[in-house]
């Protein structure tokens, strides 16, 4: 894979890639409804263009009620797989009941190998 981290737009948003059948997306740092426009925007242009949308979590350290919306409604648009959340999006997810509707994986490989 790339070194998408390296590559962050705005701060919280990284280029994609592609990846087996599908595109990741990784995003850093807090996620809320200031800073959350680009990485909504990269996740729609993605769920436009693929079947399957990677997220790739594991340098979010938080999320709020505004970045959990995003991500229900892009389960809804394409195959979303959430990979990597860190302890605080884990409690987020299981908290809201988030966790038993929206597809978690450890890594980014397991995401793509699901």
């Amino acid at each position: 894979m790339t070194g998408a981290r390296d590559a962050y737009q705005d701060g919280v948003v990284g280029e994609g890639y592609p990846a087996a059948d599908g595109w990741v997306v990784a995003a850093r740092g807090e996620l809320d409804q200031d800073t959350l426009a680009p990485l909504e925007e990269a996740l729609t242009s993605a769920a436009d263009r693929h079947r399957l949308v990677v997220l790739d979590a594991g340098s979010i350290t938080f999320g709020d009620s505004s970045f959990l919306n995003l991500l229900l409604r892009l389960h809804h648009l394409t195959a979303l797989r959430i990979a990597a959340p860190g302890e605080q999006l884990r409690r987020l997810f299981a908290v809201t009941g988030a966790d038993t509707v929206l597809s978690l994986h450890a890594s980014v490989e397991d995401a793509l190998g699901a």
